[in-house]
């Protein structure tokens, strides 16, 4: 009876742990941003190993195989002549391998965000401190300048901008740095209206503290997860932003392959070659709603109040 008893359990035991297993890793992925984790750093490494990824080049043309399907249809045909065709998700009107174009897009476009993110993550963040900080006139002229900009549409002065300037990756950066540090003022002043009327702030002036010493080392540190979660917020909207300008012509310059670039080429073919257009939107896709979780996901573990309990 013994060894009956024993095999039962085991047996239970067996049954106990595939039916836990499920429910055990929904209940991490649940907890944790495993897939969008994944999808960031996928696209990550195609944009620190983009020659890896892709040894084709980008802009190779070859007319011959204009419009190649992608790998699964089996058979593609021009003039009744079959084609040879070595493009794993086919090729643009000018015979350009879309696999390619996706990951050197990839480098072009994540980059792009991140420098402007960088950039306009450090102006905002300290214009913000030393707006709630210091007040008065300065506050005043900061938030008025923060109205009247986000008054202006941005689209209009981006045409403006390019047409007395010119395009251009540095001309592009200049506008996204603008599009993101003017949002992130009024965030971070609010945040420092609060903290400087903590007590370990005026335990800091009376101790002699200076106004950058307490901004520094006091201020700072009370913003920073709020900046986070801005961060990872902005980052994918400054993909799609990017994304836009390409596509009306006057983001990335068409020498360089990037994701609106490809959306605006293939625009014209949909019906006839949709993957032109449809491989770079769904990258897109993926990257925003990535960091957009990821965000969400920083936004819930470090405020407190909005910390799920579970």
């Amino acid at each position: 009876m013994a060894t009956v008893d024993t095999t039962q359990e085991r047996s239970m035991s067996s049954v106990e742990i595939v039916v836990r297993s499920p429910l055990i890793a929904w209940d991490f992925m649940r907890r944790w941003p495993v897939i969008p984790g994944v999808v960031i750093v996928v696209f990550g490494l195609a944009t620190i190993f983009t020659t890896q990824f892709a040894t084709e080049d980008p802009n190779r043309q070859n007319l011959r195989g204009s419009f190649a399907p992608p790998f699964w249809y089996d058979e593609y045909y021009e003039n009744n002549e079959r084609l040879d065709t070595r493009y794993v998700l086919g090729a643009d009107q000018h015979g350009r391998d879309i696999y390619s174009r996706l990951v050197h897009g990839t480098r072009v476009s994540v980059t792009v965000a991140f420098a402007a993110a960088a950039i306009g993550m450090t102006l905002g963040l300290w214009a913000g401190i030393s707006s709630g900080w210091f007040a008065g006139w300065f506050d005043e002229i900061m938030t008025r300048f923060v109205d009247i900009w986000n008054g202006l549409p941005f689209l209009l002065v981006a045409l403006v901008v390019s047409i007395t300037i010119g395009t251009g990756l540095l001309v592009l950066i200049g506008l996204l740095v603008m599009a993101t540090w003017v949002g992130l003022v009024r965030n971070i002043r609010a945040e420092v209206l609060t903290l400087k009327t903590r007590d370990y702030v005026a335990a800091s002036r009376v101790a002699g503290g200076g106004d950058f010493r307490i901004m520094y080392r006091h201020i700072l540190p009370g913003v920073i997860n709020l900046l986070m979660v801005l961060a990872s917020l902005r980052i994918g909207g400054l993909i799609l932003t990017e994304a836009s300008l390409s596509y009306l012509g006057i983001g990335v310059p068409s020498r360089f392959p990037s994701w609106g670039n490809m959306i605006s080429d293939g625009r014209e073919f949909l019906d006839t070659a949709w993957w032109v257009s449809i491989f770079p939107g769904f990258c897109i896709f993926l990257v925003v709603m990535s960091f957009n979780f990821i965000g969400d996901w920083v936004r819930d573990r470090t405020d407190p109040r909005l910390r799920q309990i579970r």
